[in-house]
């Protein structure tokens, strides 16, 4: 195999770790640093995910990473989902994959999808893609993994989940993160909208001196179908297109657009539901995209608040629906990188 790529299998206990190895001409020679070296984490195994008759909603695990995040390039996760012998769940649901932080016990959220209305993921290829390179510090060595899918049927979701980690030359080999917000359980434990809540959007944040870069990553969805709606008949927070933003010390920073993004072009198509018209920044059967923003000024040593603002409407409660609120799903953290360890940001 001198000169080709080979594969190595390894398997501790119920883990299955593919690591691809790109094998120099020469053994006695050393890899050149263009060279990587990518691994491959099987997590969740077809665990079905469903409501009543003994099933539950969430999958937790523990799972073995590679040790040396300083070395990672890039981790992506693929979320595939297959249709128990019953059939697919019906509708389109809430879905994410939280990682536990070793020291703290809290759960943080990585990525989040939405189910397809009725049939599986197939059609993705590998499956739902989500960039979770900001969390690599958490990703390494024994990490405790939490699955939800917001089914409530029998028959709900045989779910997958696998990480691809490229080991080569990171942007930079230390990462930490702080939580900002997180909202976002499940679907209707998001923040209401256009009426009063005691929500806390506001931090205060500390950057450690090491950092070199300071980020935000936000994922956010809106739920309801609540009044009035927009002049174009749509209900918020689902439907409404709405521009949300976040405040730096009180001044606008950054903008996040929640309109459509294209859902009769989703690659799971076509779906048994109503799966095509755009929702507010997210699609049925597609991952919800992950909103990263660059601070300018990584704020080495500093502090600074943070705020994330919703665009101005009031509810007025008369819509039809049983559930007259309205809501976002959001989680928010504050990512830095540094060419030297770093401690985590501290957020208040």
């Amino acid at each position: 195999m001198t000169g080709k790529i080979g594969s190595t299998l390894i398997y501790p206990g119920n883990l299955l770790i593919i690591a691809l190895l790109v094998l120099c001409a020469c053994k006695d020679k050393e890899p050149s640093p263009a060279e990587q070296q990518i691994y491959v984490v099987k997590a969740f195994d077809r665990v079905r995910h469903a409501f009543g008759d003994g099933y539950s909603q969430t999958a937790t695990g523990r799972f073995t990473f590679p040790t040396d995040p300083a070395r990672v390039e890039k981790i992506t996760m693929f979320i595939q989902l297959r249709c128990p012998d019953e059939g697919c769940n019906a509708w389109d649901m809430f879905a994410n994959v939280r990682v536990q932080h070793p020291d703290t016990g809290e759960w943080l959220e990585i990525g989040r999808y939405i189910t397809p209305y009725g049939v599986d993921n197939a059609q993705a290829g590998r499956g739902f893609r989500v960039d979770v390179t900001d969390f690599k510090q958490l990703l390494t060595g024994e990490v405790n993994l939490r699955s939800f899918v917001e089914v409530w049927g029998q028959d709900g979701w045989l779910v997958s989940v696998e990480f691809e980690i490229v080991e080569g030359e990171p942007d930079y080999p230390y990462y930490a993160v702080g939580t900002l917000l997180d909202h976002a359980e499940w679907s209707l434990a998001g923040v209401p909208y256009g009426e009063d809540h005691d929500f806390v959007l506001e931090r205060y944040v500390q950057v450690p001196e090491q950092a070199e870069q300071t980020s935000i990553r936000t994922i956010i969805t809106g739920w309801g179908h609540a009044f009035p709606v927009d002049p174009d008949g749509r209900p918020c927070a689902e439907w409404c297109f709405r521009t949300h933003h976040i405040h730096v010390n009180d001044k606008r920073m950054f903008s996040h657009v929640l309109d459509g993004l294209g859902c009769n072009q989703n690659p799971v198509r076509p779906q048994n539901g109503n799966w095509a018209p755009d929702r507010a920044g997210w699609c049925p059967g597609m991952a919800v995209p992950v909103r990263t923003n660059h601070m300018e000024n990584p704020m080495s040593g500093q502090s600074f608040t943070f705020g994330y603002r919703f665009e101005e409407w009031t509810n007025n409660f008369q819509t039809t629906a049983s559930n007259k609120h309205a809501y976002y799903a959001i989680s928010s953290y504050v990512v830095v990188k540094s060419s030297q360890p770093i401690e985590a940001p501290v957020v208040h």
